[in-house]
């Protein structure tokens, strides 16, 4: 009984010190973020990488993603890209992680890997807008007109009066050869943004 008791005593003892090492921890953690946000915004972002990497895990999905934001506003893209990259790593299904990805991706034209990105987001979350209005552009910019026009037709169908989808559609449907669709969907994005010039060149030549 004896023995029992006290190896019940040395057992909450150690999970007394686990719990006040990881508050310390997490204190330390929370400390760095504070400072690197106060560094932020004072466009400070070396020394709000700093802060960070005095509390750096490779396992803390949280500060990965943190760096590759202050690598990416920073100008570092490369250095971005690694902490996104390592964010998506610890979490495969974060739609966050891989958007923000995009962002060095895009930066440095890695245009084959910024449309698998997007379409990794899209096996995901196969709703998100963000990542179906950049496939589409990427898709139209190849001339893939039939795949983007499948991205922009989603927008539309989630949100109907949004300028960047009917514009976009639009476009594409007029590469299609579909002028009476791309004349009402210029119309829809006129109604956004009264006097875009796109969009009256868009009609200029359906008339």
């Amino acid at each position: 009984m004896e023995t029992l008791r006290r190896f019940m005593t040395a057992a909450c003892l150690a999970t007394i010190g686990w719990g006040a090492a990881t508050a310390q921890t997490e204190g330390a953690l929370q400390k760095a973020f504070s400072d690197s946000y106060a560094a932020e915004y004072n466009k400070r972002y070396a020394d709000a990488v700093a802060v960070l990497m005095k509390a750096y895990s490779e396992k803390g999905y949280e500060v990965n993603l943190r760096l590759g934001w202050l690598q990416y506003a920073s100008g570092n893209y490369t250095a971005s890209q690694q902490y996104y990259e390592k964010a998506v790593e610890l979490k495969p299904y974060s739609v966050e992680a891989r958007l923000g990805l995009a962002k060095p991706l895009a930066a440095l034209e890695s245009w084959d890997r910024l449309l698998k990105n997007y379409e990794e987001v899209l096996k995901i979350d196969p709703q998100n807008s963000t990542a179906n209005y950049w496939t589409g552009v990427i898709q139209y910019n190849r001339k893939k007109y039939e795949a983007a026009a499948r991205h922009f037709e989603r927008i539309v169908n989630l949100y109907p009066f949004d300028y960047d989808g009917n514009h976009m559609l639009g476009w594409t449907y007029l590469n299609l050869g579909r002028s009476a669709e791309a004349g009402i969907l210029f119309q829809k994005a006129l109604l956004s943004r009264p006097g875009d010039a796109s969009s009256i060149d868009g009609l200029s030549r359906i008339r």
